[in-house]
């Protein structure tokens, strides 16, 4: 398994960080009084830390120097009475901001999730999965300090800033310009590092995907690594992407420390001046001890919202990239997708046509070329052929899971194009090779295919497909739980639910690519009356390699380098001796051989 294939993730769009942020900020509006109301507690906290400072000025100057000892402390009891509403208005603050902060998160990931499931195969096909759970899971989990910061730290901060500045100057000019001296210094060093730091948490994020991915694909495929005694090569491939993210970590972190040690020592610079000029250019007779003490608040007060900014700065610039990669997939466009003059499909009687369809995944490899036939409803469609010859991309055009180049797809005189997804998969049963079952009871994985269907119906499905007697055989029965995939059935068992879910639905056209390959000959020939059932009345395309299966088919299709190059019945084609009839002699010969 080579680290290459986890090497790069997508590529970003080229959004600016600013119009990322913004974006993600906009999800605030939708709480607008809360944040009000968040914005006036703050107000007050800030009120009240811009004022102790003058606070402490009074009692030195006014009361301890003069005695005046009632006065000292009733200002100690306002000063009390404020700092504590102050600790509580905070606390409130925090669990509001938490609140909406989580509501937000939801909102993203439902809208996240929503939008991937719209987004056409081809998306999936270009993506590992890991990569994805990622952009839902992680990424999304980043973003919550971010937003809770920009209320509670921003804005407040950068009135703290404004607010004290304005005070010092009005103090004394001076003394304010002493202590803020240093700031230059510290500018610089934040923009020679922000130029660099973005690049290398957009790096960090890329390598927590691509290790995330392979995880989730070595899990997967636990049962080949095993097989195959790939452990210590997976291992391999596995510490080195953990070298990588390690090391996209400290490279990214490292400069984000830098900018807290920047103003640790612009902090203590500003402190020094404040002191040089207090006491040795104005003179300690020209400054009295409380506006000392008062303005070794203000610094505090300066530089601490400063390093808060800069704090809150390193998280936009950690996290921009998770939102970068967030709102990449939500801005990516479903290529498969309603216009906007669709309508609904009435009840599907069964009539599909293809005429001189043309169809490519790529620009480079064309799979079909001027395709067409023409179905009643109710025949059954048997397609047979080499692999990769088309036969699962002709039942995948039918249920418009890609989009044609070439000609036109009609369902009973309806462009597919023309008609609404929903309407049109809605009516449709497919079942494949590798049957997918989810985590939850058996009844829940059969009634997937008809939602609100009934136990009643369940139980029929399942009679109709002989699964009903291995289900009662099971301790729970139809309420046994299942785990990932069905984790403790066979693979015939699980490819048994699979038809009671397709038959539970009751398609008007039906599609069974390989449905049968993982059953053997027994189960099949038991499960054969189900399928039987399963295509009476309705239009049924039928991929298999077994031509055991299909013999009853009405007509069959032999597709071969993307195009039909035989039709008939079975009959009729083994007796044209073509094609169709050397594919029957070698499964013969080899059934023979065997």
């Amino acid at each position: 398994m080579s680290i290459n294939s986890y090497k790069e993730d997508e590529q970003l769009s080229g959004r600016s960080k600013t119009q990322t942020l913004l974006r993600l900020l906009s999800y605030l509006t939708a709480y607008k009084k809360e944040i009000v109301f968040v914005l006036l507690i703050m107000a007050f906290c800030v009120f009240v830390s811009l004022v102790n400072p003058l606070l402490i000025e009074a009692a030195v100057d006014r009361y301890i120097s003069a005695g005046n000892i009632p006065g000292l402390t009733r200002l100690i009891i306002v000063a009390v009475i404020l700092n504590l509403l102050m600790i509580g208005g905070v606390k409130l603050r925090m669990y509001i901001m938490a609140k909406v902060c989580n509501r937000i998160l939801v909102t993203i990931r439902q809208d996240l999730y929503t939008h991937i499931q719209t987004l056409d195969l081809q998306f999936f096909d270009s993506r590992p999965t890991g990569k994805i759970l990622a952009r839902i899971i992680g990424d999304i989990n980043s973003l919550k300090e971010v937003l809770n910061n920009f209320v509670t730290t921003l804005i407040p901060d950068f009135i703290t800033v404004a607010a004290v500045v304005a005070i010092m100057f009005v103090k004394n000019p001076a003394l304010a310009a002493a202590s803020l001296s240093s700031l230059p210094f510290m500018i610089i060093c934040i923009w020679f590092i922000q130029t660099r730091s973005h690049k290398k948490w957009q790096d960090f994020r890329k390598k927590s995907s691509n290790l995330n991915a392979f995880i989730h694909e070595d899990i997967s495929g636990m049962r080949i690594i095993q097989s195959f005694h790939a452990e210590q090569e997976t291992s391999r491939t596995f510490d080195d992407l953990l070298s990588q993210h390690g090391s996209s970590f400290m490279k990214a972190v490292r400069l984000n420390d830098a900018i807290g040690s920047c103003i640790d020592l612009s902090w203590g610079a500003g402190i020094a001046a404040l002191y040089f000029v207090g006491i040795r250019v104005l003179g300690t007779g020209t400054v009295s001890i409380g506006t000392f003490i008062a303005f070794g608040g203000y610094i505090g007060m300066f530089w601490r919202p400063i390093m808060n900014l800069s704090n809150f700065y390193n998280q936009i610039i950690t996290n921009i990239a998770a939102a970068e990669r967030v709102f990449e997939i939500l801005d990516t466009n479903a290529a498969i997708s309603d216009a906007s003059h669709v309508t609904a499909i009435p009840p599907i009687q069964g009539n599909v046509k293809f005429e001189h369809v043309g169809f490519s995944y790529d620009e480079n490899t064309k799979v079909l070329h001027d395709v067409s036939f023409d179905i009643t409803p109710g025949e059954t469609i048997a397609l047979v052929g080499p692999t990769g010859a088309g036969k699962t991309t002709i039942v995948n055009l039918i249920s418009r899971f890609y989009d044609i180049q070439e000609g036109n797809i009609t369902i009973d005189g309806y462009n597919v194009k023309d008609v609404s997804i929903e309407s049109l998969r809605s009516q449709m049963g497919i079942m494949t090779q590798d049957n997918f079952l989810f985590t939850g009871t058996i009844k829940d994985n059969i009634r997937y295919g008809k939602l609100n269907a009934t136990d009643e119906e369940i139980i029929a499905a399942a009679k109709a497909v002989h699964a009903h007697d291995f289900i009662c055989k099971l301790e729970q029965g139809y309420d046994t739980l299942l785990s990932e995939r069905g984790g403790g059935l066979s693979v015939g068992q699980k490819q048994l639910l699979a038809f009671a879910r397709t038959m539970v639905s009751k398609p008007n056209i039906l599609i069974l690519d390989e449905a049968t390959s993982s059953i053997d000959t027994q189960t099949e020939l038991l499960v054969q009356e189900g399928i039987d059932a399963l295509l009476k009345g309705r239009t049924s395309f039928v991929i298999a390699h077994r031509l055991s299966t299909i013999q009853k088919a009405d007509r069959i299709f032999v597709i071969d380098q993307g195009g039909i190059v035989e039709e008939g019945t079975a009959a009729e084609l083994i007796a044209k001796k073509g094609a169709y009839y050397r594919l029957h002699t070698a499964q013969l010969m080899t059934a023979s051989a065997s």
